[in-house]
């Protein structure tokens, strides 16, 4: 013998359960990267137009402020390019690398 099945009747209206909130859980406040120096070292081979045009291309410094860098580079034999985190300063060192210019990097402290 076949078993009948019985259907629910049309017009029946399902209600939807809410699940439980969870209390959202407290955040902080996003913290600042620790800051690194990108510095600028002077050498013999490049010259001085073309490490103010370099510094000019890769950075947000000016004509003005690049001068002042590279001439203190020259004259110290080192000087401070900008500040910014560690990864926009390992990048920074590896496009002025590529151009043939010695930067460095380290933690600003």
């Amino acid at each position: 013998m076949a078993e009948e099945s019985k259907s629910s009747e049309p017009g029946g209206t399902a209600t939807a359960v809410k699940p439980a909130q969870k209390p959202q859980p407290t955040k902080k406040p996003p913290q600042p990267l620790p800051p690194w120096k990108v510095l600028l070292h002077n050498d013999d081979k490049n010259d001085m137009g073309y490490v103010v045009e370099t510094i000019v291309s890769l950075t947000p410094l000016n004509e003005q402020a690049a001068v002042l860098r590279m001439a203190e580079a020259h004259k110290t034999g080192v000087a401070l390019l900008l500040v910014t985190h560690k990864e926009r300063a390992e990048l920074y060192h590896d496009q002025f690398q590529s151009k043939g210019l010695c930067v460095s990097i380290e933690p600003a402290e």
